[in-house]
């Protein structure tokens, strides 16, 4: 059955992110099912989607837009399917149809729900972008966006126009991820916390951690000018 946001619920009323599914890694390790091929991958995008939408900065911001290639679907929600209700990313019927957007020529999919279940037949969790897709073995290889970035920061070196830029230098590492946690948590992910807390106390306790957060990143920005 499909999922939604609204089925991460819990008992309290609070906003639980599940886990993404999909957390393969394309590696130029010889044993890898994945190695880092120019041609190979997808990526697809809404452009509506944060998410989404720092996979794609990384990718040109890496010279990585020739070495592979990336879609997005439209912007707002429809039904995937006629025989349930649930509404999710899917593709325009032609490329004029809502700008930016494009039908999926690689697969025929209608919608990025169509992906997952050519990826798993099995598949129950939710259908989300980004969606990082193996041409040559027609499956989902991640679909976690913090990986993702990951992947083309580092493994696509040998084919990338900017090889040299890293986003994710060693001496930083540390700092980085730490800065990652409470960001993520309190802010990337707390606006979802506070916008479908389905309680007044969740959605109190998120709108605080959510202030709070940004409050530092304030502080933060002006110690650095």
């Amino acid at each position: 059955m499909a999922q939604s946001s609204m089925d991460e619920i819990s008992d309290t009323g609070a906003f639980v992110r599940s886990a993404s599914t999909f957390r393969n890694w394309i590696s130029s390790d010889p044993n890898s099912p994945f190695p880092p091929e120019s041609g190979r991958y997808h990526l697809y995008v809404s452009y509506a989607c944060p998410w989404a939408s720092r996979c794609l900065a990384y990718l040109n911001i890496k010279g990585l837009n020739k070495a592979i290639s990336f879609s997005s679907v439209k912007p707002i929600f429809e039904r995937t399917k006629e025989s349930d209700e649930y509404k999710g990313w899917v593709f325009p019927d032609s490329e004029t149809e809502v700008p930016g957007a494009e039908p999926d020529r690689l697969n025929g999919a209608k919608s990025i729900r169509e992906l997952y279940e050519i990826a798993s037949a099995n598949y129950t969790g939710k259908y989300t972008v980004p969606v990082l897709w193996d041409k040559k073995l027609k499956t989902i290889v991640n679909n976690e966006s913090s990986e993702i970035i990951r992947m083309f920061n580092t493994e696509f070196n040998n084919i990338a126009e900017n090889p040299s830029v890293d986003l994710y230098p060693a001496d930083l590492k540390a700092l980085i991820d730490e800065t990652n946690e409470w960001i993520y948590d309190s802010i990337n992910n707390g606006v979802y916390k506070c916008g479908f807390a389905k309680k007044q106390e969740p959605h109190n306790e998120a709108s605080r951690q959510l202030f709070e957060a940004l409050d530092k990143c304030e502080n933060l920005l002006n110690l650095m000018r």
